[in-house]
């Protein structure tokens, strides 16, 4: 297992795996299949060049991409202390094997050492319960719920709204 952050020339393992989980799990995602599905490589390989304030984990099983998380700062001065994760998905055949908790863990590290951030942020569809769980297995707690939050075909998602706040900075 090798869990690094995503660079340009992993642009096609993470937009295979990305469309994998827009399609698989498409209440896990404000993105849809359909929104993403003709992206060029180049404008992935973009949104992965190194940011200030943003970085995507990658975990590679056996040389392939397994699990992904992205994380971001805020950009406000005033916010820069507080960063949110986003499109986190661990692929089907990966599960239960501890990436989810590994990708969970590097980003808070990098959270915490790279940007000295105090708290860090995600959505959750309150209908997944392994992911409420492995969140609050690693000291998210839920601050609100926001009703309706996905319509797909028809259908309104709830998103419960988590927070991970630094020990030092509770």
């Amino acid at each position: 297992m090798n869990l690094r952050k995503l660079a340009r020339e992993d642009a096609a393992a993470f937009q295979g795996i990305r469309l994998q989980g827009l399609r698989e799990c498409p209440s896990a995602f404000s993105s849809s299949y359909e929104e993403e599905a003709d992206t060029p490589l180049q404008t992935i390989a973009e949104r992965l060049t190194p940011k200030p304030d943003d970085a995507i984990f990658g975990c590679f099983v056996n040389s392939k991409l397994a699990g992904v998380i992205g994380l971001q700062r805020e950009a406000r001065v005033k916010l820069a202390h507080k960063a949110f994760v986003w499109g986190m998905y661990v692929a089907p055949d990966h599960r239960r094997g501890g990436i989810g908790r590994k990708l969970v863990e590097s980003a808070l590290r990098y959270a915490t050492t790279e940007w000295d951030i105090f708290s860090v942020t995600l959505g959750v569809n309150a209908g997944n319960e392994a992911a409420v769980a492995l969140y609050q297995s690693m000291g998210f707690r839920t601050y609100g719920r926001e009703t309706g939050f996905l319509r797909i075909d028809g259908m309104l998602h709830d998103e419960n709204l988590m927070v991970w706040t630094r020990a030092s900075a509770a």
